[in-house]
């Protein structure tokens, strides 16, 4: 089973998209919500694809899974009321306003700056599963 890579993004609403399929893509207001949606857009673009007689990627024509990326927007909109950015900046180092920048689409981080984020967040949820 071959995962199909699906990027998640933020922009007023979450955004799904995969390099492997172009022209398959779908909204929702919430990251569950894009995920189905996406998952469904997939499922009617293969269907319009066989129908059309359109080559369909090898790796679709087997059983698959959908691996979702969060880039760094989506994945702080995703947190957002749910993490503060003082935690966040103490776990990461990254200036408050800066994960600010981040959050609204101001800035893309560098990878490097990527991987503190992912990095902090995955550190603060280590700290709260050791709290009991």
């Amino acid at each position: 089973m071959e995962p199909v890579k699906v990027i998640i993004s933020w922009q007023d609403n979450y955004g799904a998209h995969s390099k492997e399929v172009p022209g398959c893509i779908a909204t929702h207001k919430t990251l569950e919500g894009v995920k189905v949606s996406y998952a469904s857009a997939l499922e009617y673009h293969l269907q319009g694809m066989r129908e059309d007689g359109d080559k369909i990627p090898e790796k679709l024509q087997r059983i698959y899974t959908l691996e979702f990326e969060l880039d760094t927007q989506a994945l702080l909109k995703s947190l957002d009321g749910k993490l503060t950015r003082a935690a966040l900046s103490r776990a990461t180092g990254i200036n408050e306003r800066q994960l600010g920048h981040y959050l609204t689409g101001r800035v893309t981080p560098r990878p490097a700056n990527r991987k503190k984020v992912v990095d902090g967040i995955h550190k603060l949820g280590e700290e709260l599963l050791n709290v009991v």
